[in-house]
């Protein structure tokens, strides 16, 4: 009887013991994490904790990956994309996709089509941009009144454009922004960069002046391009706050910021609007040399995906964008954070660049094309590096997440996992 009792002594213990020692196991510590082979860096307890949203350039499916590298949620496309997707807080997610024939013209990036598609992959909307004079192309934003902003290249003829001195022999093809509403597929507003030009080339023409002392225009000798595709524009973002769209324009190495809140009016002229500026440029930056601006120094050498940071994340009101090259034969991709300044101006033959608050490069990040970055809710960067993949970066640049994969990557979007959007699309991270 003695010895049963004492078995049983020992038997309680020794599991007294045991809960003893797993209570002061820390839960991550205790988890057992397995990666995917794309996982080629993880740094436990510094990784954000978001998903991401992999959207591969000109892809036929986008998917959602957790920290691990897991897929935790994938869509198949009929059209391949034509850039942009991103899912929307509804579980709806926003593209833009090429068209089922070739398009009249194109060039790298184009699209043509306009999606919004259902959790269960059916489609709710879509919305048809393509003719022989203009093609939606390469990205596409919800506004908050449910509207849709999208960028597109507008052909100009040559006999149209070499009228206004454009030096140029063949048709041009410029960005225009369209914004639609998705209830009554009209039209609700334009802003066109051929309203906006400036030419120093041949003073019997319109739009004739000195390029320098007008640097709200657009130099439209600036960059000339064999094919006629002068700007390439490739991104764009809304600023709800201010009403303003920043533009990045890859061949001009350059953002624009236009005002949203005139009429169309207004965005053809130089007049209304809440800044009083029209459609002209209300602030650019990146490359003063594309204005003739001797002042200011030149900071992007091909650029992708203005982001504003919003919601609260760290740097709220500073813009990231990915600057794919350090300059000619400098194969070398820079990350920056700059601080958007609280009311724009643009002063003739004066440094208008904004001051760098943050920045990140790596002897191994590079790609000439796409790409971009996104900050995350812990403060820590995601870049995607469009050959590559994906790289997670703290405030002091300590690499703690890289994801990579065969393929090309035109973005990443990070989503908490709270985010609502995820629950409506059915997505369980349990």
């Amino acid at each position: 009887m003695k010895l049963k009792l004492l078995t049983l002594l020992c038997i309680v213990l020794c599991s007294v013991c045991i809960s003893c020692k797993k209570e002061d196991i820390n839960p991550e510590q205790e988890t057992s994490i397995v990666l995917s082979d794309e996982v080629k860096v993880y740094e436990q307890g510094q990784v954000d904790k978001g998903v991401v949203l992999i959207v591969e350039n000109g892809g036929e499916s986008s998917y959602i990956v957790d920290k691990t590298g897991k897929r935790i949620f994938t869509w198949e496309f009929d059209n391949s994309l034509g850039n942009d997707f991103e899912l929307l807080s509804n579980g709806k997610a926003l593209g833009i996709f090429k068209p089922n024939n070739e398009p009249p013209f194109s060039f790298g990036g184009y699209g043509g089509v306009i999606k919004i598609v259902n959790p269960d992959g059916s489609i709710d909307w879509e919305y048809n941009y393509v003719s022989d004079t203009y093609i939606a192309h390469h990205d596409v934003e919800l506004l908050p009144n449910g509207n849709v902003l999208f960028l597109v290249w507008e052909r100009i003829v040559n006999e149209v454009s070499k009228a206004n001195g454009v030096n140029f022999e063949g048709d041009i093809f410029l960005e225009k922004l369209v914004e639609i509403n998705p209830n009554t597929n009209a039209i609700v507003w334009e802003w066109r960069s051929w309203d906006h030009i400036v030419q120093d080339y041949d003073n019997t023409k319109p739009n004739y002046d000195v390029v320098a002392d007008n640097p709200q225009l657009i130099n439209i000798n600036y960059n000339l391009q064999p094919n006629g595709d002068f700007m390439h524009a490739n991104g764009i973002d809304y600023d709800a706050q201010k009403d303003i769209i920043y533009v990045s324009v890859n061949f001009f190495s350059e953002v624009w910021v236009i005002d949203h809140s005139t009429t169309t009016a207004q965005a053809a002229t130089n007049n209304g609007g809440t800044y009083g500026k029209g459609g002209d440029l209300l602030y650019r930056f990146g490359n003063p040399e594309a204005y003739n601006n001797l002042a200011g120094e030149r900071l992007f050498f091909k650029n992708h995906f203005p982001n504003l940071l919003e919601d609260g994340k760290p740097g709220e009101g500073n813009l990231l964008i990915y600057v794919n090259t350090g300059g000619e034969n400098i194969n070398q991709s820079t990350v920056y954070e700059l601080e958007m300044p609280t009311s724009f101006s643009l002063t003739p033959n004066t440094n208008n660049e904004p001051n760098i608050i943050w920045d990140y490069t790596d002897t191994a990040l590079f790609n000439e094309k796409i790409s971009g970055a996104v900050r995350l809710s812990n403060g820590n960067t995601l870049i995607c590096e469009g050959d590559f993949g994906y790289w997670e970066v703290t405030p002091n640049k300590e690499i703690v997440w890289k994801y990579t994969k065969e393929g090309a990557f035109w973005r990443g979007y990070s989503y908490d996992i709270d985010f609502e959007g995820l629950e409506n699309l059915g997505v369980s991270l349990d």
